[in-house]
């Protein structure tokens, strides 16, 4: 069990701010290794969510209020990693060619498109939230389950997608076996179990978030693979957020 949980943690560890930096062994096993975990990052990022939403209905506080409460906890928990890659994404797509766009990804100022991105995903996911708060169980299922499955589009893309620089996560990571990848979309298409059990038509209510959160990451990958030539940290971030948001906007309408 130590290889797991040491995979685990390395995992918590580049994706959240959550202090569990001292569980690392030494010497630390690679990224690639351990983006199998990165499902299981989103369900402790998500379950931070869905107890705030649960402390957020206990104390009688509005729908909205809730969700914006629980998107403002995980990121907080995350530090705003992948919302940082959509932003970046979003104002590299201004650039004219592939060099331009990665050096505006890599300014640490944020422009027009990247605030315009946040304010609509960060907006659209809480405004799912709050529909989804009529039934709270749903609802938590909803933010934990989309959590972890979008972090499993993350594993896949850094597997199937070459880093579109020499330098940077998205080269540092390496490059997950198939086997490793398969395990992270088996953990995360578990994960929307949660919410389908929580709907009139199970079966409905996991292949259709399963199918818009894997339209969203492969849209935006395709659109790196063209614009970059393959994948960077603030592309896998991006995919996470784009793959979260689809899945929460497509149970709204589920629902």
């Amino acid at each position: 069990m130590a290889r797991p949980l040491a995979e685990t943690a390395l995992a918590l560890v580049w994706l959240t701010r959550l202090p569990v930096g001292r569980l690392l062994p030494v010497p630390t096993p690679a990224l690639a290794q351990a983006a199998w975990a990165f499902p299981l990052v989103g369900l402790a990022v998500g379950l931070i969510g869905a107890a705030v939403l649960g402390l957020a209905a206990l104390a009688g506080l509005p729908a909205l209020v809730a969700a914006l409460l629980a998107v403002g906890a995980m990121i907080l928990a995350t530090g705003g990693l992948h919302e940082d890659g959509l932003a970046d994404c979003a104002d590299g797509s201004g650039g004219g060619t592939r060099e331009r766009r990665l050096e505006i990804m890599r300014d640490s100022r944020i422009g027009s498109y990247g605030v315009l991105a946040l304010v609509l995903t960060v907006g659209l996911r809480v405004a799912a939230i709050a529909a989804l708060a009529g039934d709270p169980w749903l609802a938590a299922a909803a933010v934990t389950g989309l959590a972890a499955a979008s972090r499993a589009g993350m594993a896949a893309g850094l597997g199937l997608m070459p880093p579109a620089r020499p330098d940077g996560l998205g080269h540092a990571a390496g490059r997950p076996t198939r086997g490793v990848v398969l395990a992270a979309l088996a953990l995360g298409g578990a994960a929307l179990l949660l919410p389908a059990l929580c709907l009139p038509l199970p079966v409905a209510g996991w292949a259709v978030p399963v199918a818009a959160v894997a339209t969203a990451q492969l849209w935006l990958a395709r659109r790196a693979m063209r614009a970059l030539g393959g994948q960077t940290g603030d592309v896998l971030g991006a995919m996470q957020q784009a793959g979260e948001t689809a899945g929460l906007v497509v149970l709204t309408a589920l629902v």
